[in-house]
Protein backbone atom coordinates (compact mmCIF):
# COMPACT_ATOMS: atom_id res chain seq x y z
CA UNK A 1 0.00 0.00 0.00
CA UNK A 2 1.41 3.90 -1.05
CA UNK A 3 1.63 5.69 2.05
CA UNK A 4 0.64 9.51 0.11
CA UNK A 5 2.31 11.40 2.62
CA UNK A 6 5.62 9.71 2.79
CA UNK A 7 5.57 10.19 -0.88
CA UNK A 8 5.58 13.87 -1.24
CA UNK A 9 8.41 13.91 1.50
CA UNK A 10 10.47 12.19 -1.31
CA UNK A 11 9.08 14.27 -4.50
CA UNK A 12 10.64 16.92 -2.97
CA UNK A 13 13.72 15.47 -2.01
CA UNK A 14 13.89 14.25 -5.47
CA UNK A 15 13.69 17.48 -6.92
CA UNK A 16 16.24 19.17 -4.30
CA UNK A 17 18.87 15.84 -4.60
CA UNK A 18 17.45 13.27 -6.68
CA UNK A 19 19.72 10.27 -5.31
CA UNK A 20 18.32 10.84 -1.91
CA UNK A 21 14.75 10.40 -2.96
CA UNK A 22 15.50 7.25 -4.71
CA UNK A 23 17.36 6.18 -1.95
CA UNK A 24 14.33 6.42 0.60
CA UNK A 25 12.04 4.41 -2.24
CA UNK A 26 14.28 1.94 -2.53
CA UNK A 27 17.58 1.64 -0.15
CA UNK A 28 21.39 0.74 -2.03
CA UNK A 29 20.28 -1.01 -5.11
CA UNK A 30 20.87 -0.87 -8.73
CA UNK A 31 18.36 2.25 -9.43
CA UNK A 32 20.02 4.31 -6.72
CA UNK A 33 23.20 3.94 -8.24
CA UNK A 34 21.82 4.58 -11.99
CA UNK A 35 19.91 7.61 -10.17
CA UNK A 36 23.41 9.16 -9.14
CA UNK A 37 24.95 8.86 -12.67
CA UNK A 38 22.18 10.44 -14.24
CA UNK A 39 22.62 13.52 -11.75
CA UNK A 40 26.19 13.42 -12.30
CA UNK A 41 25.80 13.72 -16.21
CA UNK A 42 22.80 15.74 -15.91
CA UNK A 43 20.53 16.94 -12.74
CA UNK A 44 17.34 17.01 -15.24
CA UNK A 45 17.69 13.03 -16.08
CA UNK A 46 18.24 12.66 -12.35
CA UNK A 47 14.89 14.54 -11.21
CA UNK A 48 13.27 12.69 -13.99
CA UNK A 49 14.48 9.25 -12.96
CA UNK A 50 13.55 9.97 -9.22
CA UNK A 51 10.33 10.74 -9.98
CA UNK A 52 9.60 7.91 -12.07
CA UNK A 53 10.83 5.46 -9.59
CA UNK A 54 8.99 6.96 -6.84
CA UNK A 55 5.68 6.86 -8.33
CA UNK A 56 6.06 3.57 -9.48
CA UNK A 57 7.51 1.89 -6.84
CA UNK A 58 5.87 0.69 -3.75
CA UNK A 59 7.15 1.41 -0.20
CA UNK A 60 9.63 -1.56 -0.16
CA UNK A 61 10.95 -0.62 -3.57
CA UNK A 62 9.11 -3.52 -5.13
CA UNK A 63 7.46 -2.49 -8.76
CA UNK A 64 3.73 -1.43 -8.67
CA UNK A 65 3.05 -1.13 -12.48
CA UNK A 66 0.04 1.16 -11.09
CA UNK A 67 -0.07 4.42 -12.18
CA UNK A 68 -3.13 5.34 -11.35
CA UNK A 69 -2.59 6.92 -8.72
CA UNK A 70 -0.70 9.71 -10.70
Amino acid sequence: MKEPGKDIIRIILAFLLPPLGVFLQVGLRGHFWLNVVLTLLGFLPGIAHALYIIVTRGPKGEKTGDLSSV
